[in-house]
């Protein structure tokens, strides 16, 4: 076939369903990492799980890449398409299928948005746990590709803890379900196998999810500490008490003045870092719990403390958490968001160390991070406009991932591989870990058309960097404030 004939798949779909043109293939071009990018073939829209399955078929009788796409909110460049592919859209798979209040299950479309999940789920006192920053508008095929987590990951998991079946297509255009109602299934944990694989062995269709009561109170505490590493070791000291709060997060003061210029948050003046912990569950645990953190907070000499004395204060809180990656537009033109995750123990000499890194490089970063589990978010500031400033900036992401490793964790958490850490990634997994992940896939996608490019270091490279500027900046159609 000739490389540029789509004709094909093209009459698979309806004329506006199907665009080659330069306007889509500009829209989906990048995803939240957008120094690097890579304009697709074309762009279908399916509405249907079988429209969906008769692209992957098609595309794998002619070898096509496929790239499948939900919002386009990773950080990893996971969801770039390839330039010799097409791209999936997802998001017209977006309805809730059922709710079922006696199993705790909701079974949904791969395009339904995170938090429309807990909005359906919320009449019957049920809600989803996993909630990244993004949840309003990342979709749940997203969730399950990249294993998402969320503030509240410390207590409650990632996305493979609340995913009990999914329909998925293989590579191979093969159709099969796995999984089950229950959360106990006899044989492999063939659910968690497909979570967290970057979409490279196939595209789920439709998932059923597991629902959690929604906790009867909560208690937010927003402390104050005069330099980061205080409060990383505050969350040691918080989790050596026993407790197990819903989460955990720490914003370092860069962070915070971002979230202050964007959503005025409200947060302690004069604060070098936040810790903000959460509480939840039942009346009389947290009624006990709050005093245990009271003790242990004020032990760790903090600034200031302020505790939420209602929802419209709790929801401020993390309001300014959830605005940080947007935020950060406010103090730099670009940045690039980091992933790495350090044993808890090691928080605080890992900010202190990223932080002198940064002033020995001379890039600036701003730490906000998933503190109960180590999962680091360090935002690092270039602009794109200054030759050089965007390969600079990634030397310093990829310090931050080999420190990591270092320390005994791991070069992601929750936002995948993708292209951006393809570099450091033989750092983290010996060759024979990796030769077997090759076999995996070859045996579930032999054409590898599923995300052809993405995490092996040796992969073909499916685009090129932009140092760092859009190629939509570059042609005047995007200007920064």
């Amino acid at each position: 076939m000739n490389p540029s004939d789509l004709t094909g798949l093209a009459e698979l779909f309806p004329a506006d369903r199907f665009r080659t043109d330069p306007a889509a293939q500009a829209a989906f071009e990048s995803d939240g990492l957008l120094a690097y990018t890579a304009r697709p073939r074309g762009v279908v829209f399916p509405e249907t799980a079988d429209e969906v399955v008769s692209a992957v078929r098609w595309c794998y009788e002619h070898h096509v890449p496929v790239v499948a796409r939900g919002s386009g909110t990773g950080l990893s460049g996971g969801a770039m398409p390839h330039r010799d592919g097409i791209v999936i859209a997802l998001n017209r798979l977006n309805r809730i299928l059922h709710v079922d209040p006696v199993e705790r299950t909701a079974t949904v479309q791969c395009g339904v948005v995170n938090l429309a999940v807990s909005k359906a789920a919320r009449p019957h006192g049920l809600y989803f746990a996993p909630d990244p920053s993004s949840q309003s508008v990342c979709t749940i095929g997203g969730n399950i590709a990249f294993n998402s987590g969320g503030a509240h990951c410390l207590k409650y998991g990632m996305t493979a803890g609340h995913t009990l079946a999914m329909d998925v297509v293989l590579g191979d255009g093969t159709v099969t379900s796995i999984g089950g109602s229950s959360l106990e299934h006899a044989g492999p944990d063939s659910t968690g196998f497909i979570c967290g694989n970057e979409g490279m062995l196939g595209i789920a269709l439709q998932a059923t999810l597991r629902l959690l009561p929604l906790p009867e109170v909560f208690h937010t505490v927003l402390v104050g500490y005069d330099d980061i590493r205080a409060a990383g070791n505050a969350v040691g000291a918080i989790i050596a008490a026993n407790l197990l709060p819903g989460a955990m997060e720490i914003m370092d003061a860069m962070s915070i003045r971002a979230a202050e210029a964007a959503v005025a948050c409200g947060y302690p003046k004069n604060a070098n870092s936040v810790l903000i912990v959460e509480l939840e569950g039942s009346a009389e645990r947290v009624a006990m719990e709050k005093e245990i953190l009271a003790e242990v907070i004020a032990s760790t000499h903090p600034s200031a403390v302020e505790i939420a004395a209602n929802d419209a204060e709790r929801l401020a809180i993390w309001k300014g958490r959830k605005s940080v990656f947007s935020a950060a537009g406010r103090l730099s033109p670009d940045f690039i968001v980091q992933d790495g995750v350090v044993p808890r123990r090691c928080l605080g000499e890992a900010l202190e160390r990223i932080e002198a890194m940064s002033r020995e490089c001379g890039v600036p970063v701003a730490n906000v991070f998933h503190a109960g589990d180590g999962n680091l978010h360090p935002l690092i500031m270039y602009d794109g406009k200054i030759p050089g400033a965007f390969d600079k900036a990634n030397d310093f992401a990829h310090s931050i991932l080999r420190l990591c490793i270092e320390m005994g964790g791991s070069i992601t958490g929750e936002h995948g591989v993708g292209i951006e850490k393809r570099g450091v990634f033989a750092e983290m997994f010996d060759e024979p870990t990796i030769n077997l992940m090759h076999r995996v896939r070859a045996e579930m996608d032999p054409h590898e058309i599923c995300n052809r490019g993405k995490m092996f270091p040796d992969a073909e490279s499916p685009a090129l960097a932009t140092s760092g500027l859009h190629p939509l900046e570059k042609a005047g159609v995007i200007f920064r404030e």
